[in-house]
């Protein structure tokens, strides 16, 4: 079996997923919460079957959740009472890049009622430095 292991972190969390048959195939978490059948968009060539995901949906709901809870955190850390109601909506687009290969950009929207712009803006910019997927994706996803 080949593997890829990335020993820059000490884990505190493991997720584990098992996806088979590629785009158009299923991917189970190893305690079976997570089992979604995937298909391919019909805009890159697939079926987009009705009833199924795709790996940039499900990228946009880790990373939403996860910038939303590093909000709550950064809200926190500057004192400021976020908003129970706040939301973040990801956008996840997939298209070629300037290489010719395919390439990921995001779009983070959030919502934050009753607070003013200057405060929002203060906890979304900390929240990217403390969010594991902002973190990941910096100088890799637009």
């Amino acid at each position: 079996m080949a593997s890829r292991h990335f020993t820059s972190i000490k884990p505190i969390y493991t997720a584990d997923v098992t996806a088979t048959g590629g785009r158009n195939g299923r991917a189970v978490s190893s305690d079976k919460v997570l089992d979604v059948k995937l298909t391919l968009p019909k805009e890159l060539g697939g079926p987009g079957e009705t009833g199924k995901t795709n790996p940039e949906q499900l990228f946009a709901a880790g990373y939403s959740a996860c910038f939303q809870g590093a909000m709550g955190l950064a809200a926190s850390k500057l004192k400021i009472s976020l908003p129970e109601a706040n939301t973040v909506r990801a956008v996840v687009h997939i298209g070629k890049d300037s290489t010719g290969g395919l390439g990921l950009s995001v779009e983070l929207h959030v919502s934050a009622p009753g607070l003013d712009k200057e405060a929002t803006q203060k906890v979304v910019d900390l929240a990217h430095t403390i969010c594991p997927y902002s973190r990941a994706t910096t100088g890799n996803v637009e």
